[in-house]
């Protein structure tokens, strides 16, 4: 524990004094490719900060926080993307904050504590019984089984992660993240299930990659599908990076195939979509949800979840959680009634 308090240290510092250097410097260089410029030290310092980290949880945190979504905000601060809210006219720790967490907008509803604490706390029931079932099981089952249940464990993982930095970052600022994901489960079509999984990197995606495509393109009418397929390989990419980051072991490319067939398989059904638009043909809704899940399991089972097990993630994952486990169980239960 005392390794993971230094490493949280550091990251924090170098988080302040990076986005400390965007905010009084890098903002004084007009928007375009000179601001680009000056920020290239930052993306590199971002991009191997979550090499410093001794575990493979705190190195996925890191990734997805700062690698993946304070970058991207930058590059939108780079040029004006869309406007950019991170603009220096903010006060210094407004705009470290808003920099590099995502902060829900003042427009969105405020999320009930009593049901925020509800969800929490039967998330991490279920998360744990997961955990257990796969310590258990593995090497005793099919491994198709045990990459299914990887799925929902990094699923939840999201929403755990996101409810405790809430609850933290809700005490000290009184401000609140947005929300990791939207029931995706409950999607009716593949183009609404990655409307509703991990609204974070959507969100990222569709400021840093989608939009700027779609306005160099406006000429053309497809320019929204090659937006789509341009956010989809980016993110291909970029997961393939997380996992690099987090086994340090040679790309797979398992990724991108992952994201790249999805983002076809969208692009698809948008197009079938508008072609039928008017005619009143319609999948039932319970149809088409059982249809998006089968789908997005059997892909996800076979191109999503293997780099995680090539790479042994899963097993320095259940490495992680049984050490944080036992330090619960031996530190803060066990000394406290002893």
């Amino acid at each position: 524990m005392a390794t993971v308090a230094k490493n949280f240290i550091f990251y924090i510092s170098t988080i302040t004094i990076s986005l400390s250097y965007c905010y009084f410097i890098s903002s004084k260089f007009p928007k375009g490719i000179y601001r680009f410029i000056s920020l290239i030290p930052i993306f590199f310092i971002f991009t191997i900060l979550p090499l410093s980290c001794s575990f493979v949880f705190t190195t996925a945190i890191a990734f997805s926080f700062t690698t993946w979504l304070t970058n991207f905000k930058l590059i939108r601060f780079a040029f004006d993307l869309d406007q950019s809210p991170y603009h220096p006219s903010m006060s210094l720790d407004k705009f470290i904050i808003y920099t590099s967490l995502p902060i829900k907008s003042k427009n969105s509803q405020i999320s009930s504590p009593k049901n925020s604490r509800f969800k929490f706390v039967f998330q991490s029931i279920i998360f744990t019984l997961l955990v257990r079932i796969v310590l258990y099981c593995k090497g005793r089952v099919h491994p198709n089984f045990i990459s299914f249940i990887y799925g929902w464990l990094l699923f939840l993982q999201i929403d755990i992660v996101v409810s405790m930095l809430n609850f933290v970052l809700h005490v000290l600022t009184g401000l609140e993240l947005q929300q990791p994901s939207n029931q995706p489960y409950l999607a009716t079509s593949l183009q609404d299930f990655w409307g509703r999984w991990n609204l974070l990197v959507n969100h990222a995606m569709r400021y840093t990659v989608y939009k700027p495509v779609v306005y160099i393109l406006s000429n053309y009418e497809w320019a929204p599908l090659a937006g789509v397929l341009a956010s989809f390989f980016i993110s291909g990419l970029m997961h393939e990076l997380y996992v690099y980051q987090l086994a340090r072991v040679a790309p797979t490319w398992h990724m991108t195939s992952f994201f790249i067939l999805h983002g076809i398989c969208v692009v698809v059904e948008m197009i079938i979509k508008r072609s039928l638009r008017g005619k009143g043909l319609r999948v039932p809704d319970i149809v088409a949800t059982l249809l998006m899940n089968v789908f997005v399991v059997v892909t996800g089972v076979w191109l999503f979840v293997p780099p995680f097990i090539i790479g042994r993630i899963d097993v320095e994952f259940l490495k992680d959680y049984t050490s944080v486990a036992d330090f619960i169980m031996n530190k803060l239960l066990i000394d406290q009634y002893a």
